[in-house]
């Protein structure tokens, strides 16, 4: 078994094809199929199945995915730490991020100043949900992600705390509050978004014994924010996901009382096997977190109105 066969196994799973991943690594198909089918003959298992131009993992495929996905992961950490040793800045650094939050408000500035820091380091970001990005961790698809605080399960560095506002059409009769309780919004037609604070949202009013009325289902939060700008119905979302833009006419937000705080950091699997590029871009930003740094790119960002 080599370092080869594992990765080549993990981008044919992550692509879903012999010919994408053939194309993603510059080789030919043919080399991609013959290094996979000596991974399999080696194990003595079946790890993919062909089917009609598609690849799937099988069950003993997707059991080892995250064991093959850990040995890789140690694998550039021993390379980036050579590096380091040589007195080189490269590697590879893979984030996790969700929503606009992190993918908005955070991540541009922190990599601006991580570029700044180490320019030969590659950045790859994959985008999900928050619970993505958690799953991505344990299968060790990325190295550091974005998360909702507290985590338990893996080490973090909190960064930024908001809060939780209900999001009403500019003339709804609850805009002119100065806050909104979750009883008054089970009144109304509410949107439920299917990305970012969603899981958040719905133990809110499990906590509270309350049941909204979700009239929509929206995968996206853009959409959903579309859906109440039409007067259609009223949501919840975090404050720091709300777009950025100078004024508001189409929607308003207006914080819930009693008031819900959410706290937004990085978390990584394990900060002392972690790769140098992933140790360096948490330092990062908790240095940044404790001179100010970060309350600086959220100002310059703007906030929602």
């Amino acid at each position: 078994m080599t370092l080869t066969q594992l990765e080549i196994f993990a981008l044919v799973a992550e692509m879903q094809g012999f010919t994408v991943a053939a194309a993603r690594l510059g080789i030919s198909q043919s080399g991609v199929s013959h290094a996979v089918r000596e991974l399999e003959r080696e194990l003595g298992v079946e790890l993919l199945l062909r089917r009609q131009g598609r690849v799937e993992l099988t069950d003993i495929g997707r059991q080892l995915l995250p064991r093959a996905s850990g040995m890789l992961g140690l694998a550039e950490a021993m390379r980036q730490e050579a590096a380091d040793a040589r007195g080189l800045r490269r590697g590879t650094l893979r984030i996790g991020s969700f929503g606009p939050t992190s993918s908005m408000r955070l991540l541009p500035g922190l990599l601006a100043r991580y570029r700044e820091q180490y320019p030969g380091i590659e950045v790859r970001i994959d985008e999900g949900t928050d619970s993505q990005v958690l799953q991505w961790l344990l299968e060790r698809r990325v190295d550091v992600g974005f998360a909702v605080l507290p985590e338990p399960r893996f080490a973090c560095c909190p960064l930024v705390e908001d809060q939780m506002v209900a999001v009403l059409p500019a003339g709804h009769p609850l805009a002119a509050r100065p806050h909104v309780t979750l009883g008054e919004l089970c009144g109304e037609p509410f949107a439920l978004t299917g990305a970012g604070s969603a899981e958040l949202v719905t133990r809110l009013f499990q906590a509270a014994r309350l049941q909204p009325n979700i009239r929509y289902r929206c995968g996206q939060l853009l959409s959903t924010l579309e859906t109440v700008a039409r007067g259609e119905a009223v949501t919840i979302v975090a404050e720091l996901s709300l777009p950025l833009r100078s004024y508001v006419t189409d929607y308003v937000s207006k914080p819930l009382h009693p008031a819900v705080r959410r706290q937004v950091g990085l978390v990584m699997l394990d900060e002392e096997q972690a790769s140098p590029a992933a140790r360096s871009f948490l330092q990062l930003a908790s240095r940044l977190r404790r001179e100010g740094g970060l309350d600086g790119m959220l100002t310059e960002a703007g906030r929602p109105a």
